[in-house]
């Protein structure tokens, strides 16, 4: 038995999205640039997916869209492209949650000279909108929030946050990949001056991106080219990737209202499978939350009966099971490091490698999160006996 439970981290492509990017590979490949009836037809699938994003944000005009490589760029693209326009470096807000796509950014400006503050969050991963009120300096020239946080599930109130940033004549960015196709989003009523959101979280094809550009907002590009979209993003765009990420959009936006309220029930069941373990404690704000997004660090009972065992451990464990899902902390160069959203959050660095996160999508039955639960709890069971062999344990 397979079952994917990593939708956070990608989402297979739909059918739908990926027999628009063949037809549009076979029939529109022109390029969208050319003034002949092959770039026109390209343009046209072009300009179609633009329309298609835009209507996912509720954004007035689709010239607000420019396509991206993916959310990656688009967050670059907002941050360096706004800092870009100043000869002396300016005061830039973020969070302490936000995604590295946001905080390297974040770091090279304030390597640069750039007075960067990072707001902290409360256990629950939330911001309190009055420290924004606090941090707001007569230099601060951009603020980015990140919207609903990947790893731990907790959603901001951007709203509230973005109105604080317009009180203040400061423009206001937020991260929305992990929101966008999964909750409503309304750039109008959000009152957000630039948006970031991709394909591949919303089923489309990886390799597309698009950034919500507030009409009156100007950005410096981050590459010289030949001036495609709107002169913002250089570059030959991929047109048959963002066509699959316009029926992606389009698709998303039909089954929202249905598909929320299916992901919302399913969360609540997987973490109701835990709720009298003492192994396995929720993270992130269970209120304010992604629909889809179940998390857990391992608790301080769990590490004292075992022995270097991480969220790492139980990634592997469960994939010899045919369960993916990922670890709450990042592993690079084989070393295993304190998850950074975690060690913000106040857990300690020990506790902030034990994360981890289980994310559902639209393939996701209630047999696979009652099945990878009873997994979950033998795993967990079997790791505590086979360091404790006379224990008795059980969830």
């Amino acid at each position: 038995m397979q079952i994917y439970l990593d939708y956070s981290a990608t989402t297979p492509p739909r059918p739908e999205a990926i027999a628009k990017m063949q037809e549009v590979m076979v029939e529109q490949w022109g390029n969208p640039s050319s003034l002949h009836a092959w770039g026109e037809s390209s343009a046209i699938a072009l300009e179609t997916a633009r329309l298609q994003v835009a209507s996912l944000i509720n954004a007035v005009t689709s010239e607000s869209i420019v396509f991206t490589s993916g959310g990656t760029e688009a967050d670059n693209l907002a941050i360096m492209g706004v800092a870009r326009q100043y000869a002396t470096p300016q005061h830039l807000i973020i969070s302490n949650v936000e995604h590295s796509a946001v905080a390297q950014p974040a770091k090279f400006l304030e390597q640069q000279g750039w007075q960067v503050t990072s707001l902290k969050v409360n256990r629950q991963g939330r911001i309190n909108p009055l420290d924004l009120q606090a941090a707001i300096q007569p230099n601060t020239v951009l603020i980015s929030i990140i919207y609903g946080q990947s790893e731990i599930g907790t959603l901001q109130p951007i709203e509230q946050l973005a109105s604080i940033a317009r009180r203040h004549n400061i423009l206001f960015h937020t991260d929305g990949v992990q929101v966008a196709g999964r909750l409503p989003i309304d750039v109008q009523q959000l009152g957000v001056d630039l948006l970031s959101v991709s394909a591949h979280k919303i089923y489309g094809v990886q390799g597309a991106g698009a950034l919500y550009i507030k009409p009156g907002v100007n950005l410096l590009p981050l590459m010289a080219g030949g001036g495609q979209e709107n002169k913002i993003r250089s570059g030959t765009q991929a047109v048959a990737t963002i066509a699959a990420f316009g029926v992606a959009a389009e698709l998303a936006s039909q089954e929202m209202p249905a598909e929320t309220a299916r992901l919302r029930e399913l969360r609540d069941r997987l973490f109701d499978h835990f709720v009298d373990c003492p192994y396995l404690i929720p993270t992130g704000d269970r209120l304010y939350r992604l629909p889809h997004h179940v998390s857990f660090v391992l608790s301080d009972l769990f590490a004292s009966q075992t022995k270097n065992v991480t969220g790492k451990t139980l990634v592997r464990e469960l994939n010899l099971a045919g369960i993916g899902i990922s670890a709450g902390s990042a592993c690079n160069s084989g070393k295993l490091n304190p998850s950074p959203i975690l060690l913000a959050m106040g857990y300690d660095a020990l506790a902030a490698k034990r994360g981890i996160r289980l994310t559902l999508g639209k393939d996701t039955t209630k047999a696979d999160i009652d099945w990878t639960a009873m997994a979950l709890k033998q795993i967990l069971k079997r790791l505590i006996c086979a360091a404790n062999p006379l224990t008795t344990v059980g969830c």
